[in-house]
């Protein structure tokens, strides 16, 4: 698979302000999110409310609404909830473990923004798409048809040109508007329909 970014791309993430890291990082969660919905009611364990809560926080002190909120408690919280892959025979475990692991590092960011971290999460996401073609492609490719089903599949395009639009929205903001981070968790949050193109419609 194609790795995450142009050099460009890191550079507007080194050039970002605090805020602008943790929103991207939000960003990437939150298209992630539905993810780990879906799991935990299909095997009823974890808590959605939990990682929805402190999800809506983060995106909140972003907006600067709300008073005063302590994200380690939030961390401690969500990290309560993070699903053990060991404990499951199932390939949905993963990308809920991906979503699960972007909420954390978006709660993180709040409290010490790291343009590292807001690629790695970025990386990801576009991991966990390519680990979900893999399993739903035909297993007669050869490892060089598999990379191009993967690389040229509209999920891949989908997540490369959401997190590119996420970019463009942040690079275009020059002060911590409300307007435009709601417009951005809106743009994230995708009608409930995740980087893998699930939903938690039940």
């Amino acid at each position: 698979m194609n790795n995450f970014t142009t050099q460009a791309t890191k550079q507007n993430l080194q050039e970002f302000e605090a805020w602008k890291l943790a929103a991207f990082t939000a960003a990437i969660a939150e298209r992630m999110f539905p993810n780990y919905a879906l799991f935990s009611r299909v095997t009823e364990t974890g808590n959605t409310d939990v990682l929805r809560m402190a999800l809506d926080k983060v995106w909140e002190k972003l907006c600067q609404r709300g008073g005063k909120v302590n994200f380690e408690t939030q961390l401690e919280r969500v990290d309560a909830e993070v699903p053990d892959v060991s404990d499951y025979d199932m390939y949905g475990v993963y990308p809920a473990l991906d979503a699960s692991v972007a909420v954390c590092a978006a709660i993180t960011q709040m409290e010490q923004a790291s343009a590292e971290e807001a690629e790695n999460i970025g990386q990801l996401s576009l991991e966990s798409v390519a680990t979900y073609l893999e399993v739903i492609a035909d297993p007669e490719l050869s490892d060089e048809e598999l990379v191009r089903f993967i690389n040229t599949h509209e999920l891949m395009d989908q997540e490369l040109e959401f997190q590119q639009q996420v970019f463009e929205q942040l690079r275009s903001i020059k002060t911590q508007q409300a307007s435009m981070l709601d417009q951005l968790r809106q743009l994230a949050a995708n009608e409930g329909v995740s980087n893998i193109g699930i939903c938690d419609d039940e």
